[in-house]
This record gives C-alpha cells, sequence and structure tokens, in this order.
C-alpha cells in the first residue's frame, strides 16, 4: 500500500527488509541477550542500504520492540526525509468467560499454575487466546510504547501509535504516509529539524502521561544520542514531576491499546496535557508540515474513564520516574504508574541472584518471601551482556501473589509488560563496578518512589570496603555480536549506547 501510494505521488519505491527478534519467541532463555543487541544491528543495516544506495527518502514500517527504536537512530543517523507509519496494535485476546487477556496474562498464568492456582486446562485457555491476531502486543508494552511516542516526536503520522492493525483505518494511515513522505522529500524535511531537546519533551512528557514502558526511557536516550541532542536522565524526572498520569494501560490496568484509540488516541492525550502551561511544547514541527499543536487541535476525549482529564488524574505525577542514591548513583528506571500504593514505599532484605536464570529458579521455588526485595545483577548491557528482559521473574513475582509485598531491582531491563515494584536499568551496572554489584544478601534495601530514591543502609565506608575485595567478572560470552557488545556497550543510564572512540 506504501508502495502504490508513493508511485502515484511520484517516486519510486523500493523495500528492504531488516531482521526482527520477536521477544516473545526469545523470552526466558539466552535468546534474549540478543534482543537490545539487534536494534544496534537494525540501525546499522538500515544506514548501510541508506548510505548505499543513496535514497532520497524513507518510510519505515516497523512494529517490534527494538526495530522502532533501531530504525530511529538509523532515521536520525543518515538524517534524509523520513516517516514513521508501524503495523499497528494487536487486539487483546477474550476468554470463554469474557475475561480480556493478553500475552502478560500467560507469562502470569505460567507461575498461577505453578502455584496451583488455575488449572492445566485454564493454562490452556490462557495461551490459546492470548494473542488473538496480528500486531504488536495489545497493551502499553514497548512496541506500542515507542509506536505512540513516534506521534509525540513527530515522526509518524497522528494515529499510529493506537488505530489496530485490522482496522481499515490502518490502510488509510499507509496510503497517506507514502503521499507525505514525497511532500517531505519536496520539502526536504528532516529527522533532525524534528528530533529536538523539545519535540523529546515531548515524547517523554506523552510516556509518563500514560505509563510507558520503561524500555522508553532508554531507547529515547539512544536516539537522542543518535541526533547529538543532550538528554539526562533528570530532565525525565523534572516532567514526571509536572505532568500527571491521565492514563493507564494494561500491564497496569485492564485497558488496551485498541481502547486508548476508541478514546481518543495519543492527540487526545496531548491534548488534555498541553492545557498544563509551559508542559508541551505545541509548535514543534511533525512530518505532517505541521506542528504538534496543529495536529491535536481537533482532538478530544471520548472515554473520560479510559483517558481521564486532568481533574481526575490517576496522580499529578507522571507514570514514569528515575530513582537515585548509593545503589544507583547514575539512576535507575521505575514505571510508577504499575505500582500500587502500599509499594510505593518498600524496605526489606535483599536476595540476590547473579543471573535471570537463578531469580527465575529462586522464585519458583519459594526462595523468595513476602517482604524482601529480589536483587538481579550482572544483567546489564555489558554483563549479561545484551541486558535481557526481566519479564519471567516480575510475571512469577505476580504469578505466586507477592506482586504487593516483593520488590525488583536489577542492572537489567523489563518488558513493557511488566508490572509492579521493579527498579531497572541500576546504573552503573554491576559489570561495570556500579554498587549494586557490592551487594549482600540480607542487606536492607529502601525503595521511595515519590522522593526518587532508591539505597542500600550501608555507609560510604562499608561500600568502599567491599569494593577493595570486588572482582570483575570474566565475560560470560566473549565471541561473536554478544563479545563484541560486551565491549563497546555502555551502562543504561546512556541509553546502552555503544561507545568505540
Amino acid at each position: 500500500m506504501v508502495k502504490e501510494s508513493v508511485r502515484e505521488a511520484g517516486g519510486t519505491p523500493f523495500i528492504f527488509n531488516t531482521i526482527g527478534i520477536c521477544d516473545g519467541v526469545a523470552m526466558g532463555h539466552t535468546g534474549m541477550k540478543y534482543s537490545l543487541v539487534s536494534r544496534e544491528v537494525i540501525a546499522d543495516a538500515v544506514e548501510c542500504m541508506l548510505r548505499a544506495h543513496c535514497f532520497d527518502g524513507l518510510v519505515c514500517i516497523p512494529n517490534c520492540d527494538k526495530i522502532i527504536p533501531g530504525m530511529m537512530m538509523a532515521a536520525v543517523r543518515v538524517n534524509i526525509p523520513t516517516i514513521f507509519v508501524s503495523g499497528g496494535p494487536m487486539l487483546a485476546g477474550k476468554l470463554s468467560s469474557g475475561k480480556t487477556v493478553d500475552l502478560i496474562s500467560v507469562f502470569e498464568g505460567v507461575a498461577a499454575y505453578n502455584n496451583g492456582k488455575i488449572s492445566e486446562e485454564e493454562l490452556k485457555e490462557l495461551e490459546d487466546n492470548g494473542c488473538p491476531g496480528c500486531g504488536s502486543c495489545s497493551g502499553m508494552f514497548t512496541a506500542n510504547s515507542m509506536n505512540c511516542l513516534s506521534e509525540a516526536i513527530g515522526l509518524a503520522l497522528p494515529g499510529n501509535g493506537t488505530i489496530p492493525a485490522v482496522d481499515p483505518h490502518r490502510e488509510r494511515l499507509y496510503k497517506k504516509a507514502g503521499k507525505q513522505i514525497m511532500s517531505l522529500v519536496e520539502k526536504d524535511i528532516k529527522p533532525r529539524d524534528i528530533v529536538t531537546v523539545e519535540s523529546l519533551d515531548n515524547a517523554l512528557t506523552l510516556d509518563v502521561a500514560m505509563g510507558g514502558s520503561t524500555n522508553t526511557v532508554l531507547h529515547t536516550l539512544a536516539v537522542a544520542h543518535e541526533a547529538e541532542v543532550k538528554y539526562g536522565l533528570d530532565q525525565i524526572n523534572d516532567i514526571a514531576q509536572r505532568c500527571p498520569n491521565i492514563c493507564k494501560v494494561s500491564p497496569s490496568s485492564s485497558y488496551h491499546v485498541e481502547d486508548v484509540d476508541t478514546a481518543g488516541g495519543i492527540s487526545a492525550i496531548l491534548k488534555e496535557i498541553s492545557k498544563i502551561d509551559g508542559l508541551l511544547h505545541t509548535d514543534c514541527l511533525t512530518v505532517t508540515g505541521k506542528t504538534i499543536g496543529e495536529n491535536i487541535a481537533d482532538a478530544e476525549i471520548k472515554d473520560p474513564e479510559c483517558i481521564r482529564p486532568l481533574d481526575k488524574a490517576y496522580s499529578q505525577k507522571g507514570g514514569l520516574a528515575i530513582l537515585r542514591g548509593n545503589l544507583a548513583p547514575n539512576g535507575g528506571v521505575v514505571k510508577s504508574a504499575g505500582v500500587t500504593a502500599n509499594m510505593l514505599t518498600h524496605s526489606g532484605p535483599a536476595v540476590i541472584f547473579d543471573s535471570q536464570e537463578e531469580a527465575c529458579d529462586g522464585i519458583l521455588t519459594g526462595k523468595v518471601k513476602s517482604g524482601d526485595v529480589v536483587v538481579i545483577r550482572y544483567e546489564g548491557p555489558r554483563g549479561g551482556p545484551g541486558m535481557q528482559e526481566m519479564l519471567s521473574p516480575t510475571s512469577y513475582i505476580m504469578g505466586a501473589g507477592l506482586g504487593e509485598s516483593v520488590a525488583l531491582i536489577t542492572d537489567g531491563r523489563f518488558s513493557g509488560g511488566t508490572r509492579g515494584a521493579c527498579v531497572g536499568h541500576i546504573s552503573p551496572e554491576a559489570a561495570a563496578g556500579g554498587p549494586i554489584g557490592l551487594l549482600q544478601n540480607g542487606d536492607i534495601i529502601e525503595i521511595d518512589i515519590p522522593n526518587n530514591s532508591i539505597s542500600v543502609k550501608l555507609t560510604d565506608n562499608e561500600l568502599a570496603e567491599r569494593r577493595k575485595n570486588w572482582q570483575k567478572p570474566a565475560p560470560r560470552i566473549n565471541y561473536g555480536v554478544l563479545g563484541k557488545y560486551a565491549k563497546m556497550a555502555q551502562s543504561a543510564d546512556t541509553g546502552a549506547v555503544l561507545e568505540w572512540k
């Protein structure tokens, strides 16, 4: 459809593809170490094709977690006129009982079955119905979060993030994108004209307003790095302090992306938060050729339960928070929108695992008790290597009924489907000598999300003594793409970008 539209508008279209790792298939084994790494491979592959063949413009049609930011990184790196139009979100599934389910329901069902809370037949029904058709997984997980942020940044047309994959309106969006890329080429509007500090502010404002995936922080920082735009974690906290959380989507609620679309879409969310003076930069240029303010001018909330007005916000602070302290001097990230009120502050003894596999085994065999803080370390960009997602252990905690009594921290990252008091991206990571690598079982860890704090009850002297005895472990993998990645990847506070200079 995009090709036909480009041709009708006077262009000559060519298709080339990238690799695409399915996190659902890669989850829970060594394959997940390759997921984040693929973002860099995708960016490099797209750059190679664009530079080698001297394309005049680019239409990106991504739909899974790392493909979207990988293509964004390439777009701002090469800087030719570019427009994003995603494959669209999946519809949510339905059980025979009428209950709405999604991918995360299946992961949590595994732990529920393991603990005798559901039968094998009930687990099978979850498996058969959790992902009912094509599209990016139906909650506000990483792929959908990034496709929504594409609108707020200005690289995608309105509707890109929420129109379902099977909706005829998605076809119209493809045709519009094919036509619009020719206009962008004619006007020479390029990604670096659009991706600025202000447009990144807009993207993160949307993120905290709707409680998007913590991975969006990782990817937004990486895109900023490629665009040579200085952007840091503290700017995200500043936005979160001023922007209320007005929309919660699975895994933080029973709503799914299709519901957000029906409720008015991303434009309605942006329009509502634009009522706060100085929060949204409405004069930022977008791929429509108009400003973001012009794009959202006629938007309205059609379901005030799904997208709440400002005076009925879930919270006056945004749905993401950056935490700092002696445990994370360079920061950690939590999806505060997915944390229950009683877990916004938590103090408990550390139960330490040096890999995701150890953690999964420990949780499923009962080593984690109510009140504990699960620590999963050496899973950062270098330590993993590859910073694999922690959806399995977080889902097992939920499935075991510990979601409102156990916190989890890691130098790895989470799926957008993670919920609960889960703090990721702890930086510096353990493999880089970060304090998380100095922890011992039983250390008291204190998490205070409202005050943006995460710390361990140890003095500076005690940490210094432990550091004297710490030894950097040998690389887990020292060959191939993961070996190269482990040598060049920086901690998550940089966006896990590669540094070779």
